[in-house]
């Protein structure tokens, strides 16, 4: 008797803090749009919570996949890359700890296989940005308010930031809204077409990134290739040009900045400016060149930025500037890890689109956090920076975990 009072206790208890970790990954993702002190503190409780409710078995599992071993075996070359790493032990950590956010892929994918409350983490994230983009337009039509920002219209954080949240979950909003199309649901259809517009408004009349200009076409073209095929892409190339230049003659906001990009980009080419894109592009050209010279295994973990010191030394203008930021993804691990650790990386990001294949909503989801990662990426070493790369590693654990729970469900 007592011995079955007792396992009772244990299972009451297990399923507590089960249900406290999935309530503490909702909590992460409300954070993530705001601040980054919160979303710290709440990621080490959940994992806090989280680890000791799962099954090694079910973890194993989840490392022996691709998709959740591939970010444990790119954490486990940045380890190694310490080793032949010739900078100082503080910056050969310092490099490492951005890998550091991989382990917890698996860890996510093995408790959201096994929990029913995925949605809930989507849910808090979104309402959380719903607050953000009511914030952002209320600053734009209330200039007067005591709320004091950086930049007109960014509530909290930044703006390159800001309009990724904005266009995942207007492209994640318009893919629901075409599902919900096919079932005939017109309202709820022009409700979820209204909301989706109101943030792409924003990122056409209030702030908007360069990378976010470039990500909404491909997600416009996988949303019509996923829904109509090939006749899809035609048409969402024909529908974004029409909309994407009615914005562009609408907003004097997004016309300076497509202008600016231009002619930021004739006077690196001219050598008679030092301007955001210069910089960009001398960053690039330079990591092409790390990546020459230890084109194998790279350089060693944490040897970014002694790279830039020695290429900027004696240099004027652009390519006197030492960076610590590559600003492309793949250039920020080959650096490092060379084209080992780079091909380890596109494989990654193959293995996640592969876990998104298939219909239905939650692999929409997960593609475009994918998608949307892999193209900003290219512009941005984003896995590496706090916000963007836990967005990732939530957005693909939560929703990657979700799909294999409904793949097991179906069989």
């Amino acid at each position: 008797m007592a011995t079955t009072i007792l396992l009772r206790a244990k299972t009451f208890d297990r399923q507590a803090v089960q249900q406290l970790a999935d309530w503490l990954a909702v909590a992460v993702a409300i954070s993530l749009p705001w601040s980054t002190t919160a979303t710290g503190i709440l990621i080490a409780l959940w994992l806090v919570a989280a680890l000791p409710t799962l099954e090694l078995g079910a973890l194993r599992r989840e490392i022996e996949s691709l998709a959740g071993g591939l970010p444990v075996l790119l954490w486990l070359l940045a380890a190694l890359g310490l080793l032949w790493a010739d900078v100082s032990w503080t910056e050969r950590f310092g490099g490492f700890n951005s890998f550091h956010r991989f382990l917890l892929i698996p860890v996510l994918l093995a408790q959201f296989r096994r929990s029913a409350n995925g949605m809930r983490v989507l849910i808090g994230f979104l309402v959380s940005v719903l607050v953000l983009l009511l914030g952002s337009w209320l600053l734009v039509l209330f200039p007067a308010l005591p709320w004091r920002t950086g930049s007109p219209g960014i509530p909290a954080k930044d703006y390159i930031l800001q309009s990724e949240e904005f266009l995942i979950c207007a492209f994640v909003l318009l893919g629901i809204a075409l599902d919900q199309a096919r079932d005939g649901r017109w309202r709820s259809v022009a409700g979820l077409f209204a909301l989706s517009i109101v943030f792409l408004a924003n990122l056409a009349f209030v702030a908007t990134g360069r990378t976010a200009l470039l990500v909404a076409p491909v997600l416009a073209l996988l949303l019509g290739y996923r829904h109509f095929r090939w006749r899809g892409l035609v048409g969402a190339t024909l529908v974004f040009a029409v909309l994407g230049g009615a914005a562009v003659a609408a907003s004097p906001y997004l016309r300076a900045r497509l202008v600016t990009s231009a002619s930021e980009l004739q006077a690196w080419e001219a050598h008679d400016a030092l301007n955001s894109t210069a910089l960009h592009l001398e960053f690039l050209k330079k990591s092409v060149s790390f990546v020459k010279t230890a084109p194998l295994i790279g350089h060693g973990t944490g040897s970014i930025a002694e790279q830039f010191r020695n290429a900027a030394a004696g240099q004027s203008g652009a390519a006197g500037i030492a960076s610590v930021n590559p600003h492309n993804q793949i250039l920020a691990v080959a650096i490092q890890l060379g084209l080992v650790g780079a091909t380890v990386l596109l494989a990654m990001w193959g293995a996640h689109l592969a876990l998104f294949r298939g219909g239905g909503l939650i692999a929409w989801i997960g593609l475009v956090v994918v998608v949307q990662n892999i193209v900003s990426c290219l512009f941005n070493s984003h896995l590496f920076d706090f916000t963007q790369g836990w967005l990732y590693v939530f957005g693909v654990g939560v929703t990657g975990g979700m799909a294999l729970r409904e793949r097991a469900g179906a069989k």
